[in-house]
């Protein structure tokens, strides 16, 4: 197992230790109130890890600790890792950002598009482009979920049984087949809607690779970058390390909830949301990004890559706001691009959030974050397990506490 260490005093890399404190205070705070079990908070500067705070529980009932071994449901920041394996088959030439992805998943080979409807009432109509590989490296390709409840199409995943992003009991390959069987909800690169894009793109790489998805990643990602724990399951020697998962209750507390089925190798292979993980895993990744494709002599992309998954693809410069379909025009969403599987700030004046042109980074379900800020040559780590019932403080707070922390 790898374990996470402090390997700098935060003056030596200016960063302020008093303001560092505060940060701790302030989630500590969150943990003492019972509206957060625990948490671990790690910020590495020209790569190395000079704040290292662990505090609460990784289970509460059984009082287990959060430690720096401890493992972690990533959610959504397993999004960026299969983002990372599509472009290493796409440097390798199996694939281009511009192939369609009905060149190696047939199903998606005549999608339809929503004209207007809904239910029995739905109108749909063939699809004008296909829905190419950028366009689910980029969440554009009409695609969505179940659970959003803002659209027709929305509605159309629940009747399929995909409430949350997966049809229960099937593998990758069938849960993408019935994706392709229901409409688009717009025509493919016309908007941004957040959706089961990576699970599609999870099942592109196998296709391509010839590789099921957790052998791609072991072999291809996780192995060559020291991502020692990392996986789409834990095992019965990792189980005990494994942090509990709550959601929130109606008053305001915490409570266990079920979660992903993690324990032993499941069904179906998840590159949208299934990866577990330690901060040391993902640190590693988060320093693979930072230096560019390379780490401790092994590169798996090439710089010229990496600047491509972290600019901004959105068209003539827009931002999730402006492009976003209606349910993500909100302002959390202004200022914010979004690159090959990653966000990217774009305009920070427009995030009324401290951050910096470039920062770019992810965020899971269960309150876990992370961002590159390559200004200040610097990384950032946030690992929890609470799904919380609607928006949370932590992002913006935690981003507010980190930047008043830096010195130059």
């Amino acid at each position: 197992m790898g374990q996470l260490r402090q390997e700098v005093e935060p003056g030596e890399v200016g960063l302020d230790p008093k303001a560092l404190a505060r940060l701790d205070q302030h989630f500590a705070h969150q943990v003492d109130a019972g509206r957060l079990p625990g948490f671990l908070v790690a910020v590495s500067r020209h790569g190395r890890t000079a704040h290292l705070t662990l505090y609460g529980h990784r289970d509460v009932r059984e009082g287990l600790p959060v430690e720096t071994d401890t493992l972690w449901r990533m959610y959504s920041m397993t999004k960026p890792v299969t983002s990372v394996a599509a472009l290493i088959l796409m440097e390798e030439g199996r694939f281009g950002l511009d192939t369609p992805v009905a060149d190696f998943l047939p199903a998606f080979a005549e999608p339809r598009v929503h004209v207007d409807g809904s239910g029995a009432d739905l109108r749909t109509r063939p699809a004008e482009r296909p829905i190419l590989v950028r366009h689910l490296l980029t969440h554009t390709a009409g695609l969505t979920f179940g659970f959003y409840h803002a659209h027709p199409v929305d509605a159309l995943y629940r009747e399929a049984g995909i409430e949350s992003s997966v049809v229960p009991g099937t593998d990758l390959a069938e849960t993408c087949e019935a994706y392709a069987r229901l409409p688009l909800q717009f025509e493919p690169g016309t908007q941004w809607n957040y959706s089961v894009a990576t699970n599609v793109l999870g099942r592109l790489v196998e296709v391509a690779s010839g590789r099921d998805l957790a052998a791609f990643l072991t072999e291809r990602v996780f192995a060559p970058l020291g991502m020692v724990d990392a996986g789409l399951w834990v095992t019965e020697e990792q189980a005990p390390r494994l942090a509990e998962l709550y959601g929130e209750t109606q008053q305001g507390g915490i409570t266990p909830v079920p979660g992903l089925p993690v324990h032993g190798r499941p069904r179906l292979l998840s590159g949208s949301g299934g990866m577990v993980a330690s901060a040391h895993d993902y640190h590693r990744f988060m320093e693979f990004l930072r230096r560019r494709g390379e780490l401790d002599g092994t590169r798996l992309l090439s710089a010229e890559t990496v600047a491509a998954m972290t600019s901004n693809h959105l068209p003539d410069g827009a931002d999730l706001h402006s492009y976003g379909s209606p349910v993500h025009r909100e302002p959390g969403k202004s200022g914010l691009g979004f690159g090959l599987g990653v966000s990217v700030v774009t305009d920070p004046a427009a995030t009324r959030s401290p951050t910096v042109r470039g920062s770019f980074g992810w965020s899971g379900v269960a309150t876990t974050t992370f961002w590159v800020d390559t200004e200040h040559d610097l990384t950032v780590q946030f690992l929890t397990q609470l799904r919380p019932t609607g928006s949370h403080t932590v992002y913006p707070e935690l981003k507010r506490l980190v930047h008043e922390a830096l010195t130059d």
